[in-house]
């Protein structure tokens, strides 16, 4: 858009025969959306320059306001207005208090190995995590602003050519990124909105096989997105930020379906259950917390709202430590006021209020109140949690269940050998759905090959002999 409004492009499109105007990503336009730039303000008199050339926004990621700030802004007449479904049924969703997160994406490429991304929130991050999954035996490159042009070129293409690999990277990677098979999209910190989650997890199963979609959060995530807001952010767009992060922090913290809480937030009406993100197939127990904030927000007071979690459990649980009595919180009324199981959801209980806005963190990690933590200390609202489930202790099943296929194998090592000869990624080959197709179907004959769903006919003629082949050595190996 910077270039759009140049009066040299001008120039350039008034010596052209223009057929249409598309703008992507339009919820830039929107002060509303998710990733707002000044700068596709100025599109309008691009527009307006050219009144009889129809114009097309696209956009994966607006809610209503959003929709309703887009045409307006662009001079898009409300009944030029075209909503296609946000559901991605394929996309199973997953959410974890983040514990340990080099060990927790080490089980999940364990369990999952197809191609994937992991969005970190910082350059370094990126590439510590890269290389501790690269120790691990996994092929996984980093990709961030700060790699030289033509490295951040070569991780794309290896990561577009490979069946395997994890690319660890900031929001910088992904745009404009056309592979179908990506099989697991990571968040090892929280993104920046739904719209911004659902964007980016949306890279995962474009070619419509199963994909999964991991969200690792903390409290310190939410600490400092807030910070943000307030140092960073301009005063006027201050209150829609906070709104979008609270949507986020009342996502991450369900206990009902995940689907069902986006879809909602797009303004769609989705039945309670999808059968398909975490909450649906393993329902988390709740429990009733607010007894436990409230002690953990009376603590903070009492305190003088300068310490952290660790040491407010502490004084909670009547830990008499040379700490506690040296700042003399030994004589507090809240001290050993918690019982031995309040303690143990103290933490929990923390991070979904910092969630929430009713505690903030500094730079430090000493909490106070948020502007939500007046209604739970009056007893107004409650806080009702999810027990988060124990840590795996061995893989979980693969989304595609049943006996290994060694013909799958075969055929997806024989459109390998294809494509690395021809220089183009395996799915340009064929997808796995195909092959898949393939391994079940055990042509024997190329009118039998073409009749399997993802064969067309320049397919056929270029890869159908060395399927064909592939599958007459496997029956042959078996007899």
């Amino acid at each position: 858009p910077e270039r759009a409004t140049t009066e040299g492009f001008r120039r350039l499109l008034d010596g052209a025969k223009l057929a249409l105007i598309a703008i992507d990503e339009a919820h830039c336009v929107s002060e509303w959306g998710h990733d707002f730039r000044p700068d596709y303000r100025l599109l309008r008199p691009l527009l307006d320059w050219h009144p009889k050339v129809p114009r097309l926004a696209l956009t994966a990621t607006a809610d209503a306001r959003t929709r309703a700030d887009i045409l307006a802004q662009l001079g898009i007449p409300a009944d030029g207005l075209v909503i296609a479904g946000f559901d991605r049924p394929n996309i199973r969703y997953h959410v974890r208090p983040r514990d340990g997160i080099g060990a927790q994406l080490k089980q999940l490429l364990a369990d999952q190995p197809g191609a994937g991304i992991v969005y970190v929130q910082s350059r370094s991050q990126a590439e510590k995590l890269a290389e501790q999954l690269a120790a691990a035996g996994r092929p996984a490159l980093a990709y961030h602003a700060g790699l030289e042009a033509p490295v951040r070129a070569r991780n794309q293409a290896a990561f577009v050519r490979s069946e395997d690999m994890a690319m660890v990277a900031t929001v910088a990677f992904g745009m404009g990124i056309d592979k179908p098979d990506v099989r697991f999209v990571a968040h090892a910190g929280i993104p920046k909105s739904i719209e911004a989650f659902y964007q980016e997890t949306g890279r995962a199963g474009r070619d419509g096989d199963p994909a999964e979609a991991w969200l690792f959060w903390g409290a310190e995530d939410f600490a400092t997105a807030r910070r943000r807001i307030e140092m960073e952010v301009e005063p006027d767009r201050r209150p829609g930020e906070r709104e979008r992060l609270n949507a986020l922090a009342a996502f991450v913290e369900a206990a009902t379906c995940r689907r069902a809480i986006l879809l909602r937030h797009f303004g769609e009406q989705p039945p309670e259950r999808c059968g398909n993100c975490d909450n649906c197939l393993d329902p988390p127990a709740t429990i009733d917390a607010t007894e436990v904030a409230r002690k953990l927000l009376s603590a903070a007071f009492r305190t003088e709202m300068r310490f952290g979690v660790a040491h407010l459990a502490e004084v909670l649980a009547g830990n008499d430590s040379e700490k506690v009595r040296g700042f003399g919180h030994h004589r507090l009324s809240v001290f050993g006021i918690a019982a031995a199981d309040e303690v143990a959801l103290i933490r929990p209980v923390a991070r979904a209020l910092i969630a929430r806005d009713a505690l903030r963190a500094d730079a430090y990690g000493g909490l106070s109140f948020g502007p939500n933590a007046k209604p739970i200390l009056k007893g107004d609202e409650q806080l009702t949690i999810a027990v988060p489930p124990p840590r795996a202790k061995r893989s979980r099943k693969p989304r595609f269940e049943g006996p290994a296929d060694p013909l799958f194998d075969a055929l997806r090592a024989v459109r390998r050998e294809i494509a690395s000869a021809a220089g183009v990624p395996p799915y340009v080959v064929f997808h796995d759905s195909t092959l898949r197709g393939i391994a079940a179907a055990r042509p024997a004959t190329l009118p039998e090959l073409a009749r399997i769903q993802g064969v067309g006919e320049a397919k056929l003629l270029r890869y159908g002999e060395a399927m064909l082949a592939a599958v007459a050595a496997h029956e042959e190996a078996v007899q």
